[in-house]
């Protein structure tokens, strides 16, 4: 893959990373680029050599959403089509079993938003600025308003995809929309910083932790209990919580096997 494509891969150790890579354009979505983001995601879920995914961005902005060219003269199949290319990446990051983490600076709004939005642990720069705000070109953030709708209540939701606002990266962490915001200039250091955490700990208790945290959210309390239950002990089973309680008694770094 060449430096001129529109999302570029690498990984460090047990971290792979994807770039976003359309600088010029302000990593603006299309139809390339949405299906670049996609492959990557899954070719990264699918490396066992990698634990945790991190996205980042080339350029000023992490994104500013689909690139508003993509949008005239299409029948409404083709509509459909493009969206559902355009917003894949909410699904499949919901879907995977590593968890990802979105590095965000500048603007994110939009379907740049939703990316963030979609990530299971975002680190933002002080200075970015996230927004759904299709609305103001009479179109609406609904693709996005559905990780949205996870992390903030009905009211907050409607007032940000309605509105369009713009809102500082200290307010996103106040909701809970990103985990942690950080000196614009320590942004990469944070992120890596916590991916590098991650990346050691058990691959099999990190994908078990994701997957019982998404699958339980919407289940009433004592059914999520008893699912919770199921995972924990189906962990409890692995040869990798064998070989992590052997370790901490043995005071000595643990030997992740997968199993």
């Amino acid at each position: 893959m060449t430096e001129q494509a529109p999302v570029l891969k690498d990984k460090i150790d047990n971290i792979g990373i994807i770039i976003l890579n359309r600088e010029k354009a302000q990593n603006t979505f299309t139809p390339e680029f949405a299906a670049l983001l996609n492959q990557y995601l899954l070719e990264m879920d699918d490396d066992d050599t990698v634990n945790v995914i991190v996205i980042k961005a080339n350029g000023k902005h992490f994104s500013t959403g689909i690139a508003l060219d993509q949008f005239p003269g299409k029948t409404h199949k083709e509509y459909l089509e493009l969206i559902a290319q355009m917003d894949m990446h909410t699904k499949t990051i919901f879907r995977m079993k590593k968890p990802v983490i979105a590095s965000a600076k500048g603007y994110a709004i939009a379907n740049g938003a939703g990316l963030v939005f979609a990530s299971d642990m975002a680190i933002a720069a002080e200075s970015s600025k996230f927004g759904t705000t299709a609305i103001n070109v009479g179109l609406n953030c609904i693709g996005p308003a559905v990780p949205l709708s996870r992390h903030v209540n009905r009211k907050k939701l409607l007032e940000m995809v309605l509105t369009g606002d713009m809102y500082s990266a200290a307010e996103m962490e106040r909701l809970g929309v990103v985990s942690k915001v950080v000196p614009d200039d320590k942004l990469e250091e944070e992120t890596m910083a916590l991916a590098k955490k991650l990346a050691l700990k058990s691959p099999l208790a990190l994908q078990s932790g994701k997957r019982g945290i998404h699958g339980m959210l919407d289940l009433p309390y004592e059914k999520a209990s008893d699912y919770m239950l199921e995972m924990f002990a189906s962990l409890l089973s692995t040869e990798d919580a064998k070989e992590g309680l052997e370790a901490f008694a043995e005071r000595r770094d643990p030997v992740w096997k997968r199993k």
